[in-house]
């Protein structure tokens, strides 16, 4: 007498149809498909949209997400339904539209976030709506934001956030967006926040100009990616195929802490958010809930072994399949050989460096103004011949003194022994008001000039009062 073939578990996938029949989503269902016991069905949009719950694909295990458009209230219903078993809480998909709730979860789970306050003008309460503006600071609330700050909706289905800069770095405010071809970004010269709608403001956190994508399977797997930052300038960088190139990012084991709190906090199996490094610590700035990699045949493979094996550990016993739990990724990899039960090599890991090299972006002026000599003496320059000024507080100074060498030349006031070439000053400021606007590394060095230099120009440095005067150039 033949045996009774194991019932299979039905895993429903209840979403937008942009989403379930994306290349992520299929390549991990294809992947599910060959666990013998599970069964993955696809719920139709239109089955979700116009029919009663009651006739819905019934299952066993259900992965539904919300985005734009979807019913989170039917799918819900179902759940009531058929109680079947969750792999994505339902009810925690509202709070992820809402950043304030968002934000409160993070707080009160101790994860580390950006300083912000929110400004609430649909709250009835006028302490959660006072905003006063200043030329290079905003008040929220009783809490001050020195530009450069952050201005995100409330609403995470709002992707415009604005990012203002004070005066000294040029003004104006990088206007960030979803995706559109090749831009992400836009730089405008408005200043002046937002006057409706309700807004959090934050700190702008000065990364190292990328993004940190973390994508969570259950609260001990988590696969991350870095990506250039939108604040940047705007262009998203693209490889042969079209798609958004991303770097491999290896997390800390503070991050990996996060990365199960976020997971655990919001009750989001699959779960994507993201971190910024900055300060030598990490902070988190976004939870956008259910998502996939884009482009990766590992993380397929994970997300689908780790799903399937979730799913047949919580249903098995019940539906009486035979099922043992398997090998886990944190045992020795010790495996059966001829010789008998070895180590197996599981990766060899190299570091490789490629043999082209970015050319030097640089500008070379010489200076004649005792400014210029004056901060060559201010860091030591004499001492060693040179002296590199590279933190933006030194930056600023030379901007400050460009600046100022302008407006004379400007209002005829320059002194036509000391003055400067008003095209490289221009250059110059130019060059420093990008760099101070999006945080990209710099540097300036003062350079002693050689001996021939420096005997042609004696007699000037000397009627300008300078003792040590050498001659410089800023480079």
């Amino acid at each position: 007498m033949a045996a009774a073939p194991f019932k299979q578990v039905v895993v429903g996938i209840c979403a937008m149809e942009k989403k379930s029949g994306s290349k992520p989503m299929k390549e991990i269902l294809t992947r599910l498909e060959e666990f013998e016991y599970l069964r993955p069905v696809i719920f139709p949009e239109e089955v979700i949209l116009k029919e009663p719950v009651e006739k819905w694909p019934v299952c066993d295990c259900l992965i539904s997400f919300h985005s734009k458009g979807f019913p989170l209230e039917k799918a819900q219903a179902y759940t009531e339904l058929r109680k079947p078993y969750i792999i994505n809480n339902l009810d925690m998909q509202y709070d992820l539209q809402d950043r304030r709730a968002v934000y409160s979860t993070l707080q009160r789970e101790g994860i580390e976030l950006p300083r912000f306050a929110i400004l609430d003008r649909d709250s009835k309460d006028p302490s959660k709506r006072e905003l006063i503006e200043g030329e290079d600071h905003v008040e929220v609330n009783g809490v001050v934001f020195n530009k450069p700050f952050v201005e995100k909706p409330v609403s995470a289905e709002d992707h415009n956030i604005y990012i203002y800069y004070p005066t000294s770095a040029g003004g104006g405010s990088q206007r960030l967006f979803r995706k559109i071809g090749s831009r992400s970004s836009v730089y405008s010269p408005e200043s002046r926040v937002r006057k409706t709608g309700s807004y959090i403001y934050e700190d702008f956190m000065p990364t190292d100009g990328t993004d940190v994508k973390v994508y969570t399977v259950g609260p001990d797997y988590a696969h991350a990616e870095a990506r250039k930052s939108p604040a940047l300038d705007g262009k998203v960088e693209r490889d042969s195929e079209g798609k958004e190139v991303r770097y491999p990012v290896i997390l800390s084991n503070a991050e990996k802490l996060i990365a199960r709190k976020v997971c655990i906090a919001f009750k989001q199996t699959v779960c994507g958010f993201d971190l910024l490094r900055a300060n030598g610590k990490s902070y988190v700035c976004d939870v956008n809930g259910f998502s996939f990699v884009k482009n990766s045949s590992k993380y397929y493979d994970d997300c689908a072994k780790i799903l399937g094996n979730m799913i047949l550990r919580e249903l098995a016993p019940t539906f009486h399949i035979p099922w043992a739990i398997p090998f886990q990724l944190d045992d020795p990899p010790i495996v059966p050989t001829t010789f008998g039960k070895m180590m197996e090599l599981r990766c060899v890991v190299a570091v490789i460096r490629h043999g082209d090299r970015t050319p030097k972006q640089k500008m070379k002026m010489e200076v004649r103004h005792p400014k210029f000599f004056e901060l060559f003496a201010k860091y030591d320059g004499y001492k060693d011949g040179h002296v590199k000024l590279k933190k933006p507080k030194q930056l600023q100074e030379v901007l400050d003194i460009a600046r100022g060498l302008l407006a004379e030349i400007e209002q005829n006031r320059a002194d036509p022994e000391t003055e400067e070439k008003k095209g490289k000053l221009e250059q110059l400021k130019s060059v420093l008001e990008i760099r101070c606007r999006t945080h990209i590394c710099a540097s300036i060095t003062l350079k002693q000039l050689s001996r021939e230099r420096v005997k042609m120009l004696q007699s000037l440095e000397m009627r300008l009062g300078l003792k040590n005067g050498k001659g410089a150039r800023c480079r």
